[in-house]
């Protein structure tokens, strides 16, 4: 118990709470204390009788049984890796950057749950966080089931594909990739790349909530760096932050 404890804690901050909370509640529902009738998104129940906390519940729940208990295992397990491999790599001593990388895609996922009547979003939101990973480490090679090997920006749609054989929806891993690639298109492709303003900054509150650390974990994923004009002064300007070099530690 203490080794398991000590793995705990070992967990990065929000990652840790995040997949806390993705046991806590499908065992909250699994013995009946809460009906998961109360624990899923329904748009009705949201919007009529105000029950505004199904988006947060329904984010944590997965109905744990014979058929899905897998399934399950799985997503909590993509969850852990890549959620920790963000957080102490390209947003490492940053945690305010990515609960608004957390946010953003969950709202985004919320709208889309609330409009497309999707229960569940447990899936997306962790589809979302691998997605955005996968693409600040396109190049480096993963390893997959049965030792099947790739580079890493195929991942997501791997696991699509993978998550539809065990008994999944490409509905839930399509939306997740989609929320993913909407985050990094509007955070670093568009402003960086494009040379497009940026709709993305993080709100001074979470700064004030979550305030930037040094001597964290180094970890996996490098942000792109953004085009320099030619007239710009060595060291960049105007404001924008410095995202850093990351390094890789080896492979998947």
């Amino acid at each position: 118990m203490s080794d398991i404890g000590d793995w705990f804690k070992s967990i990065p901050f929000i990652t840790r709470y995040w997949f806390a909370s993705s046991i806590a509640v499908p065992l909250i529902g699994k013995l009946g204390l809460i009906s998961p009738a109360h624990l899923v998104l329904w748009p009705e129940a949201f919007f009529h009788k105000f029950q505004i906390w199904r988006p947060i519940t329904s984010t944590f729940y997965f109905p744990v049984g014979p058929g899905t208990g897998f399934l399950y295992m799985v997503n909590l397990y993509f969850l852990y890796q890549y959620s920790s491999r963000l957080e102490t790599g390209a947003f490492d001593g940053r945690p305010a950057d990515y609960v608004y990388m957390l946010l953003f895609n969950w709202i985004c996922i919320v709208i889309t749950g609330l409009m497309m009547d999707m229960q569940l979003l447990m899936i997306p939101l962790i589809m979302s966080v691998l997605y955005v990973w996968a693409q600040m480490n396109r190049d480096m090679i993963v390893s997959f089931w049965f030792g099947t090997r790739f580079k890493a920006c195929y991942l997501p749609w791997v696991i699509l594909g993978f998550n539809y054989i065990i008994g999944g929806s490409v509905v839930n891993e399509l939306i997740g990739n989609l929320v993913g690639h909407l985050y990094f298109f509007l955070m670093f492709k568009y402003p960086m790349d494009l040379g497009g303003r940026s709709f993305l900054s993080t709100p001074e509150t979470l700064y004030r909530w979550f305030p930037n650390r040094r001597g964290g974990v180094s970890g996996f994923g490098v942000p792109p760096t953004r085009r320099r004009d030619p007239q710009e002064p060595a060291g960049g300007g105007g404001g924008r932050h410095n995202w850093g070099q990351g390094f890789r530690l080896g492979e998947d």
